[in-house]
Formats: structure tokens, C-alpha cells, sequence
């Protein structure tokens, strides 16, 4: 099997975000393999906003019916922004990625930020390019504090 396009991976991401962000779901149905599954939260499921965050979608119809309602109902102009896009994953015909994510949207005329957090992605290379076959979206919602005094990544310390 040849090797995986990191840049063809990279684009996807890229053109989820900025098509979800400018409404064109016709596009993102386009991106999306028969076997997709979607979901969002936050990384402790208690922000106040949870239900309008939280999804768990499977198959085509289903992850574009909640975008739609999520899309729908959120502000315009919104700008998602993957950064530090890497490969954590080749297996077979799929490739994972990760990003962080940072949300913005205009207040009092000027970006503000709305939100940010972490990105799975699991692509399936397809005769048609990359699809995406899963996206988890985590996103931030405590105060920051050290490091070792966050409950859920205090154990990533015992690696170092």
C-alpha cells in the first residue's frame, strides 16, 4: 500500500473548518465516509452550554443533521482554526491526526475568542481522496492551573 499524502490529510482538516464555518455543508457531506462517526464535549462534560456542545453522531445523515443544527445556531462570522496539525497514526488505508482548536467569533467589531481545545481526526483514503471516518472534538472549558494540579493530566507526568 503506498504511503499516506500527509499534505492531502492536512487539507481535509482545513477544508472541514472553513466550509463548516462558512456554511457550505454540501461540501462536508462530500468529506464525510459512509462509516463516519462525529462527537463533541467538553473534557469534563460540566460547562454550562454542554447540551448545544455535546454530539455523538454516526453515519452521514445523522453527523450532518447535528451540524446543521449546530451550524445553524451559532454565530457568524466564527472562524475555527487548526493549529499544530501533526500525524499521531498509519495503518492500512487511515491516518489519524490531531490539532488543537481555537474558535473565534467578532465582538464589539474585533476577534474574540470563543473556544479552544483538542482534535482527533481519523481519516480512510478513498479512490476520491481522504474522508473523514471519525472526529472527536474535545474542547477546553476549566481554568488553567499547573499542570500537575489538573486532575486528568496529573498521570501523563509519570512518562517524564
Amino acid at each position: 500500500m503506498p504511503a499516506h499524502d500527509h499534505l492531502a490529510a492536512h487539507q481535509v482538516v482545513h477544508r472541514w473548518w472553513f466550509n463548516y464555518d462558512e456554511g457550505h455543508l454540501d461540501v462536508l457531506a462530500g468529506l464525510l465516509a459512509e462509516d463516519c462517526h462525529t462527537s463533541s464535549r467538553t473534557e469534563t462534560g460540566q460547562h454550562p452550554h454542554e447540551e448545544f456542545i455535546r454530539s455523538d453522531a454516526r453515519g452521514p445523515e445523522a453527523v450532518l443533521a447535528w451540524t446543521r443544527e449546530h451550524r445553524r445556531h451559532s454565530p457568524y462570522p466564527l472562524r475555527h482554526n487548526a493549529a499544530n496539525v501533526h500525524v499521531t497514526a498509519e495503518r492500512g488505508d487511515e491516518i489519524d491526526l490531531e490539532s488543537y482548536l481555537f474558535v473565534t467569533q467578532i465582538a464589539g467589531r474585533r476577534p474574540s475568542t470563543l473556544s479552544s481545545g483538542i482534535v482527533h481526526f481519523t481519516l480512510v483514503r478513498t479512490d476520491a481522496g481522504y474522508l473523514v471516518r471519525r472526529k472527536e472534538v474535545v474542547l477546553d472549558s476549566i481554568e488553567s492551573a499547573p499542570f500537575h494540579e489538573v486532575d486528568f493530566v496529573a498521570d501523563r507526568q509519570k512518562n517524564w
